[in-house]
């Protein structure tokens, strides 16, 4: 994607220098039940269980269930690459700029979100940040979280390369945070609290799914896109599919993200519509 010298967002954070804080600490009753599956997953799944739950982590975190726990950070020089960095903010710049002409265009103003770039572990509203668990936002402090070694693991790893992969992870998140704005996440949440686990399971893709066409309306609209950069997004939502990532080993009523087709379907909603509108929560 070419931003030229498109602006940098202001409400950008370097964490990368900061180090220590200890481990995660899970609250409450909705904590201990996630550690004992994390032990069950973990030991049935390996690597796959791992991967499965960083996606999990992304989903309950956006409800809060998190806390933080661990001693003080030590602050360090920056590790975040210059290049990356600004990139990220650009990327986020033009979320700001698309975002607050949508919601000007409905008669409401946007409050931006915050991105916290960060190193292997850092403090979240929510809990803890941890590289392993992925990129993601939450509500408590309406902020997003990434270490962008996730950037070069989805490139080699997961192989979807491309700076317009980058650009849709981080408009992924934003999307959680219009979700946010626009109330549905608290929706969500209380019809998961009213629901079965295999329901909840249900409602959280639907959640992701509407993200994934949010970030479909910001590439749209924002005037980045060149040659190839579609392509690089659809491989991107195709590797972090639930059924990609855990290659059958979970069952589908286990998906909370949705599975590749499905991701690529909604983001590919959000490209060719350019309206938020079409962009549906299925509850």
């Amino acid at each position: 994607m070419r931003f030229g010298d498109s602006p940098e967002s202001e409400n950008f954070e370097d964490r990368t220098g900061q180090s220590g804080g200890g481990g995660m600490n899970l609250g409450g009753a909705g904590g201990g039940m996630i550690a004992l599956l994390a032990q069950f997953v973990i030991s049935r799944f390996g690597l796959v269980g791992i991967v499965f739950l960083a996606l999990a982590y992304c989903a309950v975190s956006q409800t809060g269930l998190l806390s933080g726990g661990g001693g003080p950070s030590q602050e360090g020089p920056s590790k975040l690459d210059p290049a990356t960095g600004r990139y990220m903010k650009q990327v986020l710049g033009s979320t700001e700029q698309v975002w607050g002409q949508i919601f000007a265009q409905a008669g409401a103003k946007y409050t931006p979100t915050r991105l916290v770039a960060y190193t292997n572990y850092n403090q979240s509203g929510c809990g803890a940040a941890q590289a392993a668990m992925g990129p993601f936002y939450c509500p408590t402090d309406k902020q997003i979280y990434i270490d962008p070694a996730f950037f070069t693991e989805l490139s080699q790893r997961f192989q979807a390369p491309g700076d317009a992969a980058q650009a849709y992870v981080i408009a992924h998140e934003v999307g959680h945070h219009i979700q946010d704005l626009e109330g549905t996440l608290d929706k969500a949440q209380a019809a998961q609290a009213r629901t079965s686990t295999t329901g909840g399971n249900a409602i959280q893709v639907g959640v992701e799914l509407q993200a994934d066409c949010y970030a479909g309306v910001w590439a749209a609209r924002s005037g980045a896109l060149e040659q190839g950069d579609i392509e690089e997004g659809m491989r991107a939502a195709e590797a972090i599919g639930d059924d990609m990532l855990t290659k059958g080993q979970v069952s589908p009523d286990n998906f909370t993200h949705g599975t590749s087709d499905q991701r690529m379907e909604a983001l590919r909603n959000g490209l060719s519509s350019s309206n938020p509108a079409t962009c549906k929560y299925a509850r």
